[in-house]
């Protein structure tokens, strides 16, 4: 086998496991609520926000720990490991009779989760550096699996069932998926190769893998995919319930629009990884962070109808009032037009209207610059459906991009120890999509607004866009420096040019 030939197996096989992995990370969203409305089981809301989190926790939690084994033990190896152990979970979720059999099963499942870190030190390993990120971009595609189960499980849950009249039909789902993780597990040990992990005398050791996650960098890194993935993965949900409460549409619709928002972004993933090779992952990122400030904030003015006192009306000389009717206001014989116009409709998309009100009767007296109508002006801010879902597609798709330009990153700086970068950084991203959902529900409990989760996303955009503007700007500072160094300077005014500049970040 050549070794293209055995790169592209690496890839294809890495995403189909990745797929999978993801369809069956997801599937708590939509087991627990078909068990929920059908009275299956009698789980409350707490316990069900529970059992919706556990498996993020888990897959967030230990992506860590399992990318340094990836770093240790090769991709094949802790590939198929994860495999193995995520069946042995769904079996858990299938054969579970209460909710700690329930939160169990999905703590195991949730180790599915993982399978970013072990892919993303695998594929890496096996592509050089100039093809690296759209090879990651074709792997991480394999975020579609979330939108594979929201749209295929309630059909199987249906069918399972035989349309409710066999409740404990559900229990084949998980075992389906469990099935679909073995067999992947079996084909991945036989087909993929042995990669250089395996090979004797190339173990990093455990303080080396450590050491590099003191860097800010691997941090910074962190950051950028909490918002890019931690917060594609909490969008995913939260947008079901806001399509539902905001807009009114029924829940198969909510959950349809949802899906707009969730397939685009895993797949054009790929999208990301070409055009962090071609143009690099820092402009790649500009732009994503752009789109999302951009977006965020529009999706953050709530639909509103404000009223505030508006122009009014003034005499320009005194006289007697002789006429006053809803449109005009007669003194002596000057005449004194006023608007009318009603209010806006509450559903207009955007509206500003003034309307005029006489306070002022016919008979009275009135002085020069005395005020015979009040004014109202009326803004009605609601954007329809449409140009929402625009909006949310627009941010999924640049969060699907940047996805793919934050692991673009990782084997250029840290090709050593990509599995205990790429899992700490995947830490910190999964735990955005367990934590995402916690602060988006006291912000509409204290606020009382749906788009106060849309204000937060905009102020983390912007925090993060400002970060990595100000540490390039640092770095350019620097390399202007090193380049206008004399050459007897002290060594340390001299900088090396590296990838982002002299200095690290």
């Amino acid at each position: 086998m050549t070794a293209r030939r055995g790169a592209l197996s690496v890839l294809a096989l890495d995403t189909f496991a990745f797929t999978a992995c993801f369809a069956l990370w997801m599937l708590n969203g939509v087991l627990v609520t078909h068990l929920v409305e059908t009275q299956t089981f009698t789980f409350d809301a707490i316990e069900v926000g529970w059992l919706l989190g556990a498996p993020v926790l888990t897959g967030s939690l230990l992506r860590l720990p399992v990318g340094m084994l990836t770093d240790r033990y090769g991709g094949r190896r802790v590939f198929s490991g994860v495999l193995l152990a995520s069946a042995l979970g769904a079996l858990l979720l299938a054969g579970a009779e209460t909710f700690a059999g329930f939160l169990v099963g999905s703590l195991a499942f949730g180790l599915a989760g993982t399978s970013f870190a072990v892919g993303v030190a695998h594929t890496s390993a096996w592509f050089p550096k100039h093809s690296q990120g759209t090879a990651l971009g074709i792997f991480g595609a394999g975020n579609a699996g979330s939108a594979l189960t929201t749209l295929a499980a309630p059909a199987l849950l249906r069918a399972f069932t035989d349309d409710g009249a066999n409740p404990d039909g559900w229990r084949l789902l998980p075992l389906v998926l469990a099935g679909l993780m073995l067999l992947t597990a079996a084909a991945f040990f036989v087909f993929v190769p042995a990669d250089r992990k395996e090979r004797p005398g190339t173990d990093p050791s455990l303080g080396e893998q450590i050491a590099v996650l003191r860097s800010i960098r691997v941090w910074r890194f962190g950051l950028y995919y909490f918002l890019v993935f931690g917060c594609f993965v909490a969008l995913a949900q939260w947008l079901v319930p806001y399509y539902v409460n905001v807009f009114g549409v029924s829940l198969a619709t909510a959950g349809l629009l949802t899906a707009i928002f969730s397939f685009p972004s895993g797949v054009i993933r790929a999208l990301g990884g070409w055009l962090s090779d071609r143009y690099g992952a820092r402009r790649t990122l500009y732009g994503v962070f752009g789109v999302c400030v951009a977006g965020c904030f529009f999706l953050a003015v709530p639909r509103m109808q404000l009223t505030t006192p508006g122009e009014g009306v003034s005499a320009r000389f005194g006289g007697v009032v002789t006429r006053v009717t809803h449109d005009e206001i007669v003194v002596g014989n000057f005449r004194y037009g006023l608007r009318s116009a009603p209010p806006p409709a509450s559903d207009a998309a955007l509206a500003l209207s003034t309307r005029q009100v006489p306070v002022v009767r016919v008979g009275d007296v009135v002085k020069q610059k005395q005020l015979l109508a009040s004014g109202t002006t009326t803004l009605v801010f609601a954007p329809g459906i449409g140009v929402f879902t625009f909006l949310v597609f627009a941010v999924g798709v640049a969060m699907g991009i940047g996805k793919a330009a934050v692991y673009k990153y990782i084997p250029d700086y840290f090709p050593g120890q990509v599995g205990a970068v790429g899992g700490l950084v995947g830490v910190v991203g999964g735990l955005g999509g367990f934590f995402c959902p916690i602060v988006f529900g006291y912000l509409l409990r204290w606020t009382g607004m749906w788009s106060s989760a849309w204000a937060f996303l905009f102020v983390l955009s912007l925090v993060t866009l400002a970060w990595m503007h100000s540490v390039v700007r640092s770095l350019e500072r620097a390399r202007l420096r090193s380049i206008e160094a004399p050459s007897d300077a002290p060594p340390e005014l001299a900088l090396p040019l590296g990838r982002e500049g002299a200095v690290s970040s």
